[in-house]
């Protein structure tokens, strides 16, 4: 599959974008600049996220915007009002890997759909797909935070990423990037084909998903034209459903570290150990009441049955001593209360009789 022929205007548009391609990625320490920068977590393996019947997990992945909502079609992305853009960020990172994404893009004029790949000293592999075009979708990479030019964006044919999900892949090694679309090969860059290598993506890279607002009124009009036009809140909310995501190391170890400040391929250290993401990934479920009851001994059965009927008999019994003493209780509530009213009868048939006799007090003061 090729470029079709709006890609030569699209790409010369590019150009003029950079606040497009830094408005989601950052680094928060940057080996170019520092030897003390922490290593990269490994993934050191690979796992496949079914976001239609679980979550991505706060053990392997942060929620860096926002907030994301799980359905049945798989994680969503929403931009109800101005201002939102969830976003979330894998924990752990690749050293040469794939990474495939099963996505349905947002819809809406202005509003951008992406998954990126980056590395702390800015190396970065992406796909944007844009609310207002239901037919392309768009390629590009970056070399150690290299924005001197933005000549590097594709677009392929894509049949309406709004309306249904669609496969987006992106396989790293050492010599080449390619993207895959619904399984078919658009584009293949050669680590040659970059400058001559220098502004090929070659450190450790998270993976980072997140749908975002290019057309805000507060972006400069190159940004607002990329995407599209004006995004216009009072039409939304868009969503942006991702239904699986499928990540898959090729390196092997614990961490990454970068061996000197040049962030190239060679440089960077694989440090032996095991992963902590891979331990998190390969945690057995919690077991369900009737697996922990099955995973007992006879013995340790027997004792929960003894133990289970020993709380039942004392339950009865705690019942039967509070039954009797209510009911001793209420015997001399009871008593008292006859008492009360045989007290009263007999002094109100002693009024009666007096009445009867004609026996009533006189007051002197009526004589």
């Amino acid at each position: 599959m090729s470029p079709t022929s709006l890609i030569p205007t699209l790409s010369l548009l590019t150009t003029l974008l950079a606040p497009v391609a830094l408005s989601q990625t950052f680094t928060s320490c940057n080996p170019l600049n520092t030897t003390t920068c922490p290593p990269n977590p490994a993934l050191s393996t690979n796992h496949t996220y079914d976001l239609t019947v679980s979550s991505f997990g706060s053990s392997t992945w942060n929620t860096t915007a926002g907030l994301l909502t799980y359905t049945r079609s798989g994680a969503e992305f929403t931009i109800a009002t101005r201002g939102d853009a969830p976003t979330i960020q894998s924990q752990f990172y690749i050293f040469g890997g794939e990474v495939e994404v099963w996505m349905r893009a947002a819809e809406g004029q202005g509003v951008v759909s992406s998954i990126v790949l980056q590395s702390d000293d800015l190396d970065e592999v992406d796909w944007e797909l844009l609310g207002g075009n239901n037919t392309h979708a768009q390629t590009n990479y970056f070399g150690k935070g290299n924005t001197t030019s933005y000549d590097r964006a594709v677009w392929y044919p894509v049949a309406d990423p709004q309306g249904g999900f669609h496969n987006y892949t992106t396989r790293w090694t050492k010599e080449k990037l390619e993207w895959f679309i619904d399984g078919a090969t658009v584009r293949t860059l050669k680590y040659e084909d970059a400058n001559g290598g220098e502004n090929f993506p070659q450190s450790p890279m998270n993976v980072r998903l997140g749908v975002w607002a290019a057309g805000d009124r507060e972006n400069n009009n190159y940004t607002v034209e990329w995407a599209g036009g004006k995004t216009d809140y009072d039409k939304g909310p868009y969503t942006m459903v991702v239904q699986s995501v499928r990540v898959t190391d090729f390196s092997d170890g614990k961490e990454y570290r970068y061996g000197d400040m040049t962030g190239s391929w060679d440089s960077i250290k694989i440090e032996p150990g095991n992963s902590t993401a891979e331990e998190e990934l390969n945690k057995p479920p919690p077991m369900t009441a009737s697996q922990r009851w099955n995973s007992l001994g006879p013995g340790a059965k027997i004792g929960v049955a003894c133990a289970v009927g020993a709380s039942c008999l004392a339950l009865i019994l705690l019942s039967a001593v509070y039954c009797s003493r209510q009911r001793r209780a209420g015997r001399r509530e009871r008593a008292i209360a006859d008492a009360d009213f045989e007290k009263e009868m007999r002094e109100l048939s002693a009024y009666r009789a007096t009445m009867a006799k004609g026996g009533f007090a006189v007051s002197s003061r009526e004589v």
